[in-house]
């Protein structure tokens, strides 16, 4: 199960809009609670009693000094009755505090003369007294003193009054951006930190209002001055860039937006809605939303502010402040580019890939000098109409950093399969902890932001076992909207199981009910844990932990509290670790010949700008997803760029990924799966001194194109084996016995490097094993060799090379799958009478039988649609149904709608002989959809083709082609050489002869290789 809406792991924008939760009412909590944790890490180490003795619990405070003591009663600002005689001061949602109403006044002299009479029982005076934000006073006070009020039932904490650092956007910290030795530090300081680069950041908008995007007005005429932004006319801009060029923008008025609103940092704001106002009437936007490039959602906001926010911003969340943020480049400039919109529909809402490639088009004529793609790809194809724009922009020498998707665990949902994008996964980076104690003295750690907890043992219940009446009780464990029973809920921390629904939408039910905490656990041990801002104070743990909680939870008496900070005696939490929710490798798209994703970075609760409307009112606020992963890379791409701007976008890509350094597990071992995180965590300590990189071009990723099997279409492209692109990383999918791999080498900086490789199952060989490089921009072929000795047939193992020297490392990600055969996937031809020759890889000297089965005429219906309505199974002018039949003994059985233009998007839904739809995504950004059934059910099959946009909201044509392959051949093609003589790990060519076919009908057959499931799909149109 996965939760839905913005407090859930998909933060990434999709198509589809996530939904929504219901609304809630954020309290103001006690600012200063969240502090209490760093009182109980320094109060209290005991020594073991010798035998036969009881020792003495150890003081809660073992130092004498100034402290600030919280009580446990509401503050001014919270206060909502309840003390006889005195009103309650709380205001109501949208209102301030009045300050100067008899009531506020007369609970403040209570509040106040409760402090006094407290300090006063143990001598103490205050020195400050809090009424409003903080019931609580601040005093100079002996070891002893502490102790006594820390024992004080109205007392909720007492805090040693130390200075703190800030503690906001942790990430650049975590980075090593911050300090005298940092990387900020070492470029000149946060001003010059991305001076005179653009990052394009394309997305839901910007709010331009925010501290993070303030900027000095833009100048009347260029000054000269690198990374000086100034007007060309009413709504254009110019900024000189760090390599000399001129980026040139418009800040394009729109709803709520005027060109006065672009500065020096936010230099340019374009949007782009022909295909949201084609599809969604005006009547069914979101209220938020405005026909310009104000944001609409905080999706973007956050992404810029990430990327390239101002530095030095005071960052507070429901007005708990977090200290001052940045981001990534905080010296660079900021073009917003709106590509996504929301609406009331969730069918219709997001961002339409016409609108994205009119988006990617602009910025490359605008001169960017990096991307950032915050937005769903395609998992299973290149031949993308965004992921095509982005090899156009990357040939541009623009940095593209894409998100790799929100769809994990799962493995092969990565997103953005491209070479020429930086795809991003999601890691760990900052900690907010809170401690569930229960009632038998056992301690669990997880995941709490909210600064006050539930201090005192506390009744605890499973909202399974509270199920409201009438209401399922599954629905309860989840903590559904109006499943939990009042009169059991009331005054209970309860447990709410993780999953359909979004987590501060369980906080909110356990409010509704009358519950006092939440215990928020997961069910899958590789999920996540979020820090979310809840109704009442949560603690939100792993599934194990979450287990032993709820089992203690059904035994009678059973209590909990729930303390802010860690208060067990486990090791610091490791991180960085891999978000449960970001998305996994192989790649689909490539047969595994190419790694993603390419690398992390922090991606779970991030905090940044926001649009206030939808996040609670608040500028700021945290968000989880790769989406939040993206924009840290293209930051620290764009200081690089500003660095470094003579390297190449692959050369900046290449840099990170060689220096990266493994992610560690939730166990604190690192983690070498190289399908989590491809490189591994982005190192900006050290990227900028890569020592050597890879570097390739558009010509090489056409080719790379080719040698998948796609058409690219442009003359003069011959194919390569895909694993030969020369990447920083290395996949082989299919490795049949053995197979050589060629790279080349480019110096950064000159020297002798010593290669050493590690692959599990492998004897690899590096043929040369030493390069030399006498300066810098030469270049060396190397060849790495692999050969299977143990590694298991049809599993990926995962390993290492790396070259030494020049004072560096640059280490490279490693995946080969062996198999008995290596064969293409699919090969075409065409013609009524013809042949296709591939080659076919063994892993043996044995021969091996092949079989063909077909070639199959296709069943083709073609037709037209007209965007905009949700698909219908009864039909309407967006949406067609399809009956196909599909015979016993079908081997593969194909839907392939193919869609008349390519700037549209098609989607396909399969229903199976029982009427469920088949679990196969036929519904991608891709124009055209497949969805291939192997050993299917025998039945009748319906095919729900539905045209989800197109470029002007005009009717399009598709032809649906469906295929149902047999099992034996249809006497129309011949096979040779049959059968095929092994040469282990060496090639030999097959060939399939076909004659008579009919004109103008696709066919479809299969070639199979004795006792392997390897199979090769033959398509001749």
């Amino acid at each position: 199960m996965t939760d839905a809406g913005p407090a859930h792991d998909e933060c990434q924008h999709s198509r589809r809009k996530p939904v929504a939760h219901p609304p809630r009412r954020t309290r103001l909590v006690v600012a200063l609670a969240s502090v209490v944790a760093a009182a109980a890490a320094s109060t209290a180490v005991a020594g073991a009693a010798p035998s036969g003795e009881l020792a003495a619990p150890p003081p809660r405070h073992e130092a004498d000094g100034s402290y600030v003591v919280v009580l446990t009663e509401p503050p001014a600002a919270t206060y909502e009755g309840g003390v006889r005689g005195l009103a309650a001061t709380a205001p109501a949602d949208g209102e301030r505090l009045r300050a100067g109403d008899r009531a506020v006044r007369d609970y403040r002299a209570h509040l106040g003369e409760r402090q006094r009479e407290l300090a006063a029982g143990v001598g103490a005076e205050p020195l400050y007294q809090y009424t409003v934000a903080v019931n609580g006073f601040a005093a100079e006070l002996t070891a002893e003193q502490a102790t006594q009020l820390a024992a004080d039932p109205r007392v909720l904490a007492v805090v040693p009054d130390v200075p703190r650092a800030a503690d906001t956007v942790a990430s650049p910290e975590f980075l090593g951006l911050t300090g005298d030795d940092g990387v900020w530090a070492s470029l000149g300081g946060t001003a010059e930190a991305g001076r005179g680069v653009v990052v394009g950041v394309i997305d839901t908008g910007i709010w331009p209002e925010s501290a993070s995007f303030a900027g000095p007005p833009l100048a009347d005429a260029p000054t000269g001055e690198v990374g000086a932004a100034y007007r060309t006319s009413a709504t254009g801009t110019a900024v000189l860039k760090a390599n000399g060029d001129t980026f040139t923008g418009e800040c394009e008025p729109g709803e709520h937006w005027t060109a006065g609103l672009c500065n020096g940092k936010l230099v340019s704001a374009r949007y782009y809605d022909d295909g949201f106002v084609a599809n969604v009437p005006s009547e069914h936007r979101d209220p938020n939303e405005h026909l310009s490039t104000r944001d609409g959602d905080g999706h973007g906001s956050h992404t810029a502010s990430t990327a390239a926010g101002n530095h030095g911003v005071p960052m507070s969340v429901n007005g708990r402040a977090f200290g001052e943020g940045s981001g990534m480049a905080p010296g660079a400039s900021i073009a917003a580019y709106k590509v996504c919109w929301q609406d009331d529909d969730e069918a219709t809402g997001g961002c339409y890939p016409s609108d994205s490639v009119a988006a990617i088009d602009q910025a490359i004529l605008d001169g960017v000098d990096v991307i950032n793609y915050s937005i769903s790809g395609a998992t299973d194809t290149l031949v993308d109409p965004v992921e095509l724009a982005f090899l156009s922009a990357a040939s541009a020498n623009i940095v593209v950093a894409a998100s790799a998707g929100n769809s994990g665990p799962g493995e092969s949902t990565v997103a953005h399969n491209s070479p020429w994008v930086t795809t991003v996964a999601a890691s760990t980076h900052q900690v907010y902890e809170g401690t569930v104690e229960l009632g038998d003295g056992r301690r669990f750690r997880g995941s709490m932001i909210s600064d006050a907890g539930v201090p005192e043992q506390t009744a605890l219940v499973h909202g399974r076992d509270i199920a409201a009446s009438g209401a399922d009780p599954e629905e309860a464990a989840l903590c559904a909207p109006s499943a939990l029973d009042e009169a059991r809920a009331a005054g209970a921390v309860v447990i709410c199981d993780r999953g359909v629904y979004d987590r501060v939408a369980k906080s909110a039910e356990v409010e509704r009910a009358g519950g006092v905490g939440m215990v928020l656990g997961n069910l899958d041990p590789a999920e996540t844990l979020n820090a979310d801002f809840h109704s009442v104070p949560a603690v939100h743990v792993g599934a194990d932990d979450a287990t032993a909680i709820r089992e203690y939870a059904a035994t009678d008496g059973a209590t909990a509290a729930l303390l802010v900070g860690d208060r067990t005696d486990l090791p610091p939490t490791p991180r960085p670790v891999l978000a449960g929710f970001s998305s996994r490798g192989p790649a689909l798209a490539n047969g595994g010949d190419l790694l993603k994703p390419d690398i992390s970075a922090p991606g779970v609760d991030v905090l940044a700008a926001v649009a206030p409307g939808p996040h609670d009112g608040n500028d700021f606020d945290f968000l989880s997803g790769t989406s939040m992963a993206a924009p840290h890379v293209a930051g620290l791409a764009a200081l690089i760029r500003a660095e470094r701007p003579e390297w190449s976008a692959p050369a900046i890509k290449s840099a990170m990924m060689t220096t990266a350094y493994d992610l560690v597990l939730p166990s604190g071992e690192p983690d070498r799966d190289r399908f989590h995180a491809g490189a591994g965590h982005v190192d900006p300590a050290r990227f900028l001194d890569p020592g050597l990189v890879y570097e390739s071009g558009v010509r090489e990723w056409l080719a790379f194109m080719e040698g998948t099997g796609e058409d690219t279409g442009v003359p003069g492209v011959e194919p390569i084996d895909p694993s030969d692109l020369n990447q920083p990383s290395i996949a082989v999918g299919a490795l049949a016995g053995r197979q050589t791999i060629t790279r080349t080498a480019t110096a950064v900086t000159p020297g002798l490097y010593r290669a050493s490789i590690d692959v599990p199952g492998f004897t690899a060989r590096v043929t040369p094993s030493v390069l030399s490089f006498g300066r810098p921009g030469q270049s060396k072929t190397f060849e790495v060799t692999l050969t299977r000795t143990r590694a298991a047939l049809d599993e990926y193992a995962h390993g290492t090379l790396t070259w030494s020297g020049a004072g560096t490392t640059v280490r490279s990600p490693i995946v080969a799958r062996p198999v008995a055969v290596a064969a293409p996937g699919e090969v075409t031809g065409g013609g009524t009478d013809g042949s296709v020759t591939f080659p076919v890889t063994t892993s043996t000297t044995g021969d091996v039988d092949l079989t063909l089965r077909g070639l199959v005429p296709g069943e083709v219906t073609d037709g037209s649609l007209t965007p905009g309505a949700a698909p219908d199974p009864e039909g309407n002018a967006s949406s067609q149904l399809v009956a196909f039949e599909v015979p016993e003994g079908t081997s593969l059985a194909r839907f392939d709608l193919v869609a008349a233009d390519e700037s549209a998007d098609y989607d396909m839904y399969v229903y199976g002989p029982d009427g469920a739809e088949v679990p196969v995504n036929g519904a991608t950004g891709a124009a055209s959809e497949r969805i291939d059934l192997t050993a299917p059910e025998p039945g009748t099959y319906h095919v729900l083709v539905h045209l989800f946009s197109s470029p002007d909201g005009s009717a399009t044509g598709f032809g649906l082609r469906n295929f149902a392959v047999g099992a034996d051949a249809a006497g129309n093609a011949t096979l040779t050489p049959d059968p095929l003589p092994g040469r282990a790990g060496r090639p030999a060519d097959v060939t399939v002869a076909w004659t008579g076919l009919e004109a103008d009908v696709p066919y479809l057959g299969l070639v199979g290789y004795a006792d392997t499931s390897s199979t090769t799909v033959v398509a001749v149109d």
